[in-house]
Parts: C-alpha cells; structure tokens; sequence
C-alpha cells in the first residue's frame, strides 16, 4: 500500500502496521523509529521484543510515547 494518498482519518488505529495492515516495510520502521526519537526523545532499542509489540499498531506507538514522554 503506497501511503502517498493516505490521510489520518482513513487509517485504523488499530490495524498492524506491517504486512497486511498499513503495509510498512523494515525501511520506514526504521525511519519511523529515528523520527519518533528526534521528536518525542523516546529510545528504541532495534532488536527488542518490546519495540516489536510497540510497533504493532498505530494506537499501541502512541500508547508508548505517550508512556515515555510522561515519565
């Protein structure tokens, strides 16, 4: 899916974020994961576990920034 065309209100929040949900590759995790840092100063460690279940959904990535920011 090209996400080009895509706007905030046609996404489901909780649909998974690769595969076959918003189609995301290991390329825009990766630039998703160092623009979330640079703006949110949230660490993610790139081999986790935890990051992975972070990652799983647009709800469950702001669930952990929101987490991380209010710590």
């Amino acid at each position: 899916m090209s996400l080009e065309d895509v706007v905030a209100d046609d996404i489901d929040t909780e649909a998974p974020l690769f595969n076959e949900g918003l189609g995301l590759d290991s390329i825009d995790a990766l630039e998703l994961g160092l623009a979330l840092q640079k703006r949110y100063g949230v660490t993610l460690a790139a081999d986790s576990e935890e990051t992975r279940r972070h990652f799983a959904s647009v709800r469950s990535l702001a669930a952990f920034v929101a987490a991380s920011r209010s710590q």
